[in-house]
């Protein structure tokens, strides 16, 4: 039988990530980070379509937020567009940019 050792939570958000859409994405990752099961936390950027200097900025607080419980927050599948902006803001250097979500680990 296998079990998960290491719990994923993802989050999906969807269309673009702006002033109006900041507040329900921190909101989204505040109530993730309570899970007490979980043990990584990871963005799927993979239906966001737009990211703007405030949805940069509603990640950038979502990560100091659940930074006591968790290291880091995963972006994942960001598509190139969205990609190129933690790229040239240099915001992936505090977020961990994966290509997919991370499977998680089973033990025998």
């Amino acid at each position: 039988m296998a079990s998960i050792n290491t719990p994923v939570v993802i989050i999906c958000p969807s269309g673009i990530l702006n002033a109006e859409s900041a507040s329900s994405i921190q909101q989204e990752i505040s109530l993730a980070s309570r899970n007490p099961q979980a043990r990584e936390l990871v963005v799927d950027m993979s239906h966001v379509e737009s990211l703007d200097n405030a949805g940069l900025v509603s990640l950038m607080s979502a990560l100091n937020a659940v930074r006591p419980r968790f290291n880091q927050l995963s972006i994942c599948s960001a598509p190139p567009s969205i990609r190129i902006v933690f790229e040239l803001t240099q915001l992936d250097r505090l977020f961990q940019v994966v290509d997919r979500a991370p499977v998680p680990a089973l033990a025998a």
